[in-house]
């Protein structure tokens, strides 16, 4: 099992991982040491980046723990545009794109979708609707009395279009999430003005914004080679 795991993943794609975990678990060894289920959560979403990077519809289902997980921690700091975007949305979109993946496999290789070019005409409907959400999500977290509504706001514009790019297969998913890894970056450092065992979780998005941009190359390199006159499907 572990020779198999070992070659399915690239040189560079299991030292990417190995770095990671270290980086994250090594911050939260001296910042935190007791907020476990961060860890827990930063350590399995970091794994969920690597599968999806492939294209492998088990980084999905990874990213509906992680997404549960992370949820309940930003529910510990009052930030429930956090909590209400990925308990709410990011979990359910997830489980949605997991079921695209699965269904629209490369070649019947159920480890590797099938990298989809959405029109232009898509495009414009999916700005649209992320309007509509990004106007709905901010009254409801002004409601809830969300601590820096503006940047967790931001934070739910960001987050719908990359799991709408990622149901529908677009590579176009991972920039979208490097751009929401920024914005939680952002929410974090605020965080952490106040509880220093934050920085945990800065650090880990930092990590996940490096993965996030890795995936955007390797799904770009993945959709070049799918779409090459001597790999399209016949």
């Amino acid at each position: 099992m572990l020779k198999k795991i070992l070659n399915y993943f690239t040189k560079f794609e299991i030292a990417l991982w190995l770095c990671s975990i270290t980086a994250i678990t090594a911050s939260f060894l001296i910042f935190d040491r007791t907020g476990w289920l961060k860890l827990a959560a930063s350590l399995i979403g970091i794994t969920a980046l690597i599968f999806n990077a492939k294209g492998n519809p088990v980084g999905q289902i990874l990213i509906i723990i992680f997404s549960v997980l992370y949820g309940i921690i930003s529910y510990s700091f009052a930030y429930y545009g956090e909590m209400i975007t990925y308990m709410g949305m990011s979990a359910p979109m997830a489980l949605l794109a997991f079921i695209s993946w699965i269904r629209n496999p490369y070649n019947g290789n159920r480890s590797e979708v099938k990298v989809n070019r959405i029109k232009r005409g898509e495009v414009v409907f999916m700005l649209l609707l992320t309007v509509a959400v990004t106007v709905a999500f901010y009254f409801i977290l002004e409601k809830f009395g969300t601590a820096n509504i503006v940047p967790s706001t931001i934070s739910v514009t960001t987050s719908f279009i990359a799991v709408y790019l990622t149901f529908r297969r677009s590579e176009f998913y991972a920039l979208a999430y490097s751009a929401n890894d920024l914005i939680l970056i952002i929410l974090w450092i605020m965080a952490a003005m106040s509880d220093i065992s934050y920085m945990s979780v800065i650090i880990c998005f930092a990590i996940f914004l490096i993965n996030d941009l890795y995936g955007f190359i390797s799904w770009r390199k993945m959709r070049k080679r799918q779409t090459a006159p001597d790999t399209q499907d016949t």
